[in-house]
């Protein structure tokens, strides 16, 4: 009785396993491909000028200058703190001027990870 209940499973699995396959390369590349659609309804071109750019592409390169810009001026930020750091005394209590200014570079550095975070 259990032999028999075996045999059936297998059959099972195995006409299972034979239809799945058949089914997986039934979904291969279509033979007859369909011509792109134009992206907006009664255009013939794609894109009236291929040069103009995507007003995404616009933002990304806005947004690129930004960051270099945050950059250069967090580098600059990160000196000047550096600078007064080297010419004050290691036991001395730092000055609120300097506080600031690491406050301010933090500000300024999470503002460039937010921006390259899109």
């Amino acid at each position: 009785m259990y032999e028999s209940r075996r045999s059936l499973l297998r059959g099972m699995v195995g006409a299972v396993a034979i239809f799945s396959i058949a089914a997986s390369a039934s979904l291969g590349q279509d033979p007859f491909p369909k011509a792109p659609t134009p992206l907006h309804p009664g255009e013939d071109e794609p894109s009236a000028n291929p040069n103009a750019k995507s007003a995404t592409k616009v933002h990304l390169e806005e947004n690129q200058k930004d960051i270099k810009k945050n950059i250069e001026k967090l580098y600059d930020l990160a000196s000047q703190l550096k600078q007064q750091i080297e010419k004050t005394d290691a036991t001395a209590v730092l000055s609120l001027a300097m506080v600031k200014k690491a406050e301010e570079i933090e500000r300024l550095a999470r503002q460039i990870k937010e921006r390259a975070k899109g």
